[in-house]
């Protein structure tokens, strides 16, 4: 299922390297463009830079969380526009938690480790190809 993708950037922000291989391979393999990112910190310093298409971010890292970077994302004018998928071992609660929390903005999407790959592409296509619009 290749598609035009050539253009769109994914950030990939995690702290597991083999989280970062998976979802590194599974976007380039799909035409997709990916700048990744180990902690909270480095992925917003990248996504200011870079300004991506669509980012995704695991709730536990070192240095800065997941929630501490969510909530800088989408404070900053810069980023503030940049759909956000979660990708995370955390729970099923934390989605309701996150989603109940009025100084965060919803979310793009929300996985959870280990993600099915047909259903996190089919969501990163949808993301994508309504920015397009």
């Amino acid at each position: 299922m290749k598609n035009n993708n050539a253009e769109k950037t994914v950030l990939i922000v995690d702290d597991e390297p083999d989280v970062v291989t998976y979802l590194r391979t599974l976007l380039e393999d799909n035409g997709f463009g990916v700048i990744t990112a180990g902690d909270g910190k480095d992925g917003f310093d990248k996504a200011k830079y870079w300004h991506p298409d669509l980012i995704t971010i695991d709730i536990t890292m070192p240095e800065e969380s997941g929630v501490r970077l969510l909530r800088n994302l989408q404070q900053d004018i810069d980023t503030s526009g940049i759909p956000i998928i979660i990708v995370t071992g955390v729970s099923h609660e934390f989605k309701r938690f996150i989603e109940t929390r009025k100084q965060v903005r919803p979310l793009a999407g929300y996985f959870e480790k280990p993600i099915d790959r047909e259903q996190f592409l089919a969501k990163v296509n949808e993301i994508l190809s309504a920015r397009a619009v």
